[in-house]
């Protein structure tokens, strides 16, 4: 009976479809090893015998004979989580359009927020896009500011006012939007910056766009000099908002929908975590015109190669290969 079910295209079906556990087990071994021959992990050996009883594999080539799971060499590895319980969280924080708090993925689950909070922070790192691809076309440039009102800041915070440093010590988010090609939806890069000057602005737009480019902004100074390697075209919000295809209006849309999810839905984020927030948003946005069920299948495929411990997360031990570039 349960061969017949299909694979699921909404929460509903997948709660039932991988409540089997052995389905959900194959299911996530074929997603840990696409070709179908599993590897060992430390050594890359296929030389492996299985041993069903415990769901893992024992390696004949390697010294130590250590044995792996599925989850050796992924985001869900020393992870106790069932894989039922994974996946739900993957579905849920992949197609909620205003994402998933901790609270909620602890009640649904039924672990505690600390552990949503984990498994939240595991599966942003699997969001994360490491293409070396550059954007092209009509480029539009922009930044804004993460924070809480002015009004409700502590005097302390309100004494670090910096020009060119978010003001009133608010976190500096630049983005790239690429405009609609041909039947490609637009998409956003994003980035946390330390200021909004010329270098750091100017750096972020000539390492991700290539040249020639059209690039389109408002009239913040740190944007001149870009015509050297783009057609640069600048806007002056204080006379007008839009001159022809010359304006901002994608990025100012998808700055809406960032921060309704920080006033609404994350409420508190610390700076050095706001990178993995921004991985989420621009993942969601620039996976938009899919469906449930591909959204769900490409960000479960990026577990691969990924590691992030809780003492990595709350900074007790260096961070590695989740950093951004």
């Amino acid at each position: 009976m349960k061969d017949e079910l299909k694979f699921p295209e909404t929460l509903h079906e997948a709660i039932k479809y991988f409540a089997d556990g052995e389905r959900a087990f194959e299911y996530m071994k074929s997603v840990r090893w696409p070709d179908g021959k599993v590897s060992c992990p430390r050594c890359g050996c296929d030389e492996v015998s299985f041993i069903s009883t415990r769901k893992l594999w024992t390696c004949k080539k390697c010294e130590t004979k250590k044995q792996f799971t599925i989850r050796v060499g992924t985001i869900l590895e020393d992870s106790a989580i069932s894989f039922d319980k994974w996946i739900c969280a993957f579905w849920l924080i992949a197609n909620a359009k205003n994402s998933v708090s901790s609270y909620e993925i602890g009640r649904a689950l039924g672990v505690t927020q600390k552990t949503g909070w984990f498994m939240l922070q595991r599966i942003r790192l699997a969001m994360q896009n490491g293409t070396i691809e550059k954007l092209s076309g009509e480029i539009e440039a922009d930044e804004t500011y993460i924070g809480g009102k002015v009004r409700n800041m502590h005097a302390d915070k309100k004494r670090k006012r910096g020009r060119g440093t978010g003001g009133v010590g608010k976190a500096i988010v630049m983005g790239l939007l690429e405009r609609n090609k041909l039947d490609k939806a637009s998409k956003v890069k994003l980035k946390h910056v330390t200021h909004a000057r010329r270098g750091i602005l100017q750096s972020e737009i000539r390492q991700h766009v290539a040249p020639g480019s059209h690039i389109f902004t408002d009239a913040l100074p740190s944007y001149n000099g870009l015509n050297k390697d783009f057609v640069h075209e600048a806007i002056d919000h204080a006379r007008e908002y839009v001159r022809g295809n010359v304006h901002t209006n994608g990025l100012e849309n998808f700055w809406c929908l960032l921060k309704r999810c920080f006033k609404g839905t994350y409420v508190s984020v610390e700076p050095f975590h706001l990178f993995r927030y921004l991985d989420e948003q621009a993942f969601r946005f620039n996976e938009r015109e899919g469906t449930d069920q591909s959204r769900f299948t490409k960000v479960i495929s990026g577990i691969i190669g990924k590691r992030l411990t809780y003492a990595q997360l709350i900074g007790k031990t260096a961070q590695a290969a989740e950093l951004p570039a």
